[in-house]
């Protein structure tokens, strides 16, 4: 997985249009943006312990993670119980949901199994997967 840290030198702001798109372009009535957003702001709410990672192969599928997908990932918050996690086992970088009741990490694809979380295991939680970003246009990767 490669890791990129997040910072906020520039935020742009990007017109919002709050009307319903049902698949297709919105009303001419809709001409003009009813607000602007910035997607720092509405995906990033912790910079400084936020970083980005692409997302390798399909154990995430079923929670809507697929391959090459940007996962934003928040290491300021305290990972609980059914959350998507970055975590590092036994040295090597996976993204899964964190089990607790079971002591394991869950992939969302049934052709995975689940890693144990034993105490002799390496396992280091790296952050909580807060959103994931999918590139319908390939022009960045």
């Amino acid at each position: 997985m490669n890791v990129v840290r997040v910072s906020r030198e520039e935020v742009s702001k990007l017109s919002f249009f709050t009307s319903w798109v049902a698949a297709g372009f919105p009303s001419p009535a809709d001409d003009y943006a009813e607000r602007s957003l910035s997607i720092d702001e509405l995906l990033i709410k912790h910079p400084s312990a936020t970083y980005l990672v692409r997302a390798h192969g399909d154990s995430m599928i079923r929670s809507g993670i697929f391959d090459q997908d940007i996962l934003v990932v928040d290491r300021s918050l305290e990972a609980r119980d059914g959350d998507i996690v970055i975590a590092a086992c036994n040295g090597e970088l996976t993204c899964k949901y964190l089990d607790l009741a079971a002591r394991c990490l869950v992939a969302a694809n049934p052709k995975f199994p689940s890693i144990p979380i034993c105490d002799e295991q390496d396992l280091l939680i790296e952050g909580v997967v807060t959103s994931s970003i999918r590139l319908h246009r390939a022009c960045m990767r």
